[in-house]
């Protein structure tokens, strides 16, 4: 099984959190997973080539609001290239009115919803014991909580997953020289206390923190 874990940033000196903290809390699964962090800026033809050469059994995008109009061309086209691959998205674009956008975009396997690390490493030992490819829109998934997918002409919806304890997250940076002239981001708690009406953010309620020693020691 080979993994892709496909962002769109804003600028090339910016990083996504996300994708190598996907990565890093399925460590199982390290050496069939491979990050590619792209721009907005980018030929997106381009982009598909370096997709295509990658050669994924199943492909993951990282959905933001500067980066939603880009990243639905890159999936339009790269299935009309490879049909049978699984395109799977997260993050907070996708996350609600979710099955309107599944609905909108048929080519698209399923979605994660809300914080994708347990859900991340879930997907992986499926389709690692099913097998990728062949089965695209046709898999099951059971006991995966936190996504929405496609069943033939039907979304199924399983449950919400639980919020995650923040220490159980490997620290992602090991290879910190990789990021060298880049902005990296780090991420000491989740969530937002305040309530502001045009933010994603506010919906949930809860914060939660990283323990201060674990921040201490990564920094």
């Amino acid at each position: 099984m080979k993994v892709l874990l496909a962002a769109v940033n804003a600028k090339y000196i910016h990083s996504n959190l996300a994708v190598h903290s996907l990565k890093a809390y399925a460590r199982t699964y390290t050496e069939e997973i491979e990050v590619a962090e792209y721009t907005i800026n980018q030929n997106r033809d381009e982009i598909l080539k370096d997709i295509y050469r990658r050669q994924a059994e199943m492909i993951c995008f990282s959905c933001y609001i500067w980066n939603l109009d880009y990243v639905e061309q890159l999936m339009d086209e790269y299935h009309k290239i490879c049909p049978e691959v699984p395109i799977w998205v997260g993050g907070p674009e996708v996350s609600y009115e979710t099955e309107a956008f599944l609905k909108a975009h048929p080519q698209v396997t399923g979605a994660m919803v809300g914080e994708g690390e347990e859900t991340f490493l879930e997907l992986c030992e499926n389709y690692a014991k099913a097998g990728a490819g062949a089965k695209a829109g046709k898999a099951d998934f059971p006991g995966i909580k936190g996504i929405m997918y496609r069943a033939g002409e039907s979304l199924v919806k399983t449950g919400a997953r639980e919020p995650l304890d923040l220490n159980r997250i490997p620290f992602c940076y090991g290879a910190v020289e990789d990021f060298r002239n880049r902005i990296i981001y780090y991420e000491s708690s989740r969530g937002c206390p305040f309530r502001c009406s045009y933010c994603l953010s506010s919906i949930d309620k809860r914060v939660r923190f990283r323990s201060l020693a674990l921040v201490k020691k990564e920094l």
